[in-house]
């Protein structure tokens, strides 16, 4: 007897037993992930759509998405890449180039937007990109192709 299977088996956030804390570190009831290439794995998979964040793969024929929960963010600033230009690599994996004009502080971290979401640095990453960060009366500064940038804080977050 053959099973139609769907096409689409979609996990809500309720039934998944993953989830990231807020420096991006994937965790299950047993604790924090140790595997590398688990690690590496669940991040390149993170998509989002209207029902949030969630993993995603193909197995057998089937897409698989699985909603998760997240501390903050599920997109954070793994690399800094500092050259003529700033260059970014993501948990995702995905590169873009700095634009200073989307950096924030909050919470004492530092914050990216990117297409609206809010993409946080890791504390690696903060210590990459601190060799172009100034400090002048007490506002915090970023130095990108000969030009200060001014980082605004944000002392509390919209509810």
């Amino acid at each position: 007897m053959q099973v139609n299977r769907p096409d689409v088996v979609v996990i809500p956030k309720e039934k998944t037993v993953f989830w990231m804390d807020g420096n991006g570190c994937w965790h299950n009831e047993f604790g924090k992930f140790e595997k590398k290439k688990i690690i590496d794995y669940f991040h390149a998979a993170i998509d989002r759509d209207a029902e949030g964040y969630f993993v995603q793969q193909e197995k057998d024929g089937v897409f698989e998405k699985a909603y998760f929960h997240h501390e903050d963010t599920a997109l954070f600033v793994f690399h800094v890449i500092l050259g003529e230009s700033v260059s970014l690599r993501l948990n995702t994996g995905k590169e873009i180039l700095l634009n200073p004009e989307n950096l924030w502080i909050e919470n004492d971290n530092l914050y990216l937007s990117l297409d609206g979401e809010r993409v946080k640095f890791t504390d690696r990453s903060m210590m990459k990109i601190s060799a172009i960060l100034e400090e002048e009366g007490g506002v915090c500064l970023i130095r990108v192709q000969g030009r200060l940038y001014r980082i605004p804080e944000i002392h509390e977050r919209d509810p």
